[in-house]
């Protein structure tokens, strides 16, 4: 039987070693590399390709949604399991609309992590045993293709978003700037189209958008 790989991307590195050691201590599951942050998350996974990726969705200058989607954007046979403490049935909706196969707690007993990556690897669907009550049996049957959006339609850009997190985890235009790669003209044009498509006046009500919908922790 061949090795099981997978990458853990969370922001806590006590988190992560836990993990590392109790997903190695699983016969014929190897934990090939780590991540601290979203862009360092899509980087390695490119790298490494790992089979499996377990991922929160709370992560630094990229969630875990927008992780998620460039992954299966790129590299669609990549599994993805997110592993979290957002415990909302509407979350659970959004991350798997992007394509993953596993929604799990971290207040969760170990076995249904196990679960949730097994599941991965016959590309079925696993949700925390605490939240699959509360789910749509026709949404969790249907598989990724079958799945109509319960979310409401995202009125930003993928851009947009990004300088969105930046700006909430107290980064400056001139550091969204260097982190982005783009113009601080650029961040600022996308500052000001935030708050107009959001109806928001200044940069406190952004951060709070952004922690209300899961872009930073408060």
């Amino acid at each position: 039987m061949s090795e099981l790989t997978i990458l853990l991307a969370d922001d806590h590195e006590v988190v992560r070693r836990g993990l590392k050691a109790f997903l190695n201590s699983h016969a014929g599951w190897r934990v090939v590399d780590e991540a601290s942050d979203g862009r360092e998350a899509i980087e390695k996974t490119r790298k490494v390709r790992p089979e499996v990726v377990v991922l929160d969705i709370t992560l630094p200058e990229l969630t875990g949604l927008e992780v998620a989607r460039r992954i299966l954007a790129e590299l669609p046979e990549t599994r993805l399991v997110f592993f979290t403490m957002h415990n909302s049935e509407q979350m659970v909706y959004e991350a798997l609309n992007t394509g993953a196969q596993g929604y799990v707690l971290k207040s969760d007993s170990s076995s249904d992590l196990v679960s949730a990556i097994e599941a991965s690897s016959r590309r079925q669907i696993f949700v925390s045993s605490k939240l699959a009550p509360l789910m749509s049996p026709d949404f969790l049957k249907g598989g990724p293709k079958a799945r109509v959006a319960k979310v409401p339609t995202e009125v930003l850009t993928p851009r947009e978003r990004e300088v969105l997190q930046l700006l909430a985890e107290g980064k400056n235009s001139k550091d969204a700037s260097a982190i982005l790669g783009i113009t601080l003209k650029t961040v600022e044009t996308h500052r000001a189209n935030l708050m107009a498509k959001l109806d928001l006046h200044s940069l406190s009500s952004l951060v709070r958008y952004a922690i209300r919908n899961k872009l930073v922790q408060p």
